[in-house]
């Protein structure tokens, strides 16, 4: 372990690890339907801009806040395989970006901390827009490579039902701060973390 950081060289037998995270064992599912021949999933959220709030009278920002709410866009490659176009691969009955009339659910079911695919994290982007579908065809090379732009209303991620942060914290030698709220929000049960009441009051850990 070292000095500074407190980091993780050997399990807890003292036998090698390997605790870098591969995206080897990620598993893209719609529908239940897993999804392959994907070649990058990429997903971005993005809270927008933070005020900085400054007084006359004051040489420096007094407060801060964020005034917009988080957006969700996923970009994603696919390879077009087993006779399935992409918007057809995430189980859409459509080939066109006009067609869709009802978003749906992508699902990204990561089990590489576990054998087990009962403790695998799972991350649902929910209600996804498709935005575009890009794809070429080129006489340099045969394969077609389909690019998919959506965007989503949400995301959140459970662990067995219980939230992520709270049992990723479990065993870490640097402890995460627990918030209910943050947590309310990050497995899904609110859209965001700020409607909740006394903000003005919270502190890092709030006793509720």
């Amino acid at each position: 372990m070292p000095r500074n950081t407190g980091s993780q060289l050997f399990d807890a037998d003292g036998n090698n690890r390997t605790a870098t995270h591969l995206s080897t064992n990620i598993v893209i599912v719609v529908d239940s339907n897993p999804i392959g021949a994907i070649q990058s999933l990429e997903v971005n959220e993005t809270r927008g801009d933070i005020k900085m709030i400054d007084e006359v009278g004051t040489d420096g920002h007094i407060d801060s806040a964020p005034n917009k709410s988080t957006d969700y866009s996923i970009s994603c490659q696919r390879i077009r395989f087993d006779k399935l176009r992409v918007a057809e691969a995430f189980s859409r009955g459509f080939l066109h970006v006009k067609s869709q009339r009802i978003p749906f659910d992508i699902e990204i079911h990561d089990r590489f901390a576990d054998a087990d695919e009962g403790n695998a994290i799972i991350t649902t982007i929910k209600n996804v827009w498709i935005k575009s579908i890009g794809y070429t065809y080129t006489v340099s090379d045969w394969t077609i490579t389909e690019t998919m732009q959506c965007v989503a209303e949400d995301i959140f991620s459970v662990l067995n039902s219980n939230n992520v942060a709270q049992a990723a914290a479990n065993g870490r030698a640097n402890p995460i701060i627990l918030n209910p709220f943050e947590q309310e929000a990050d497995k899904g049960g609110q859209r965001g973390a700020l409607d909740a009441s006394g903000l003005l009051n919270a502190f890092a850990v709030e006793n509720v």
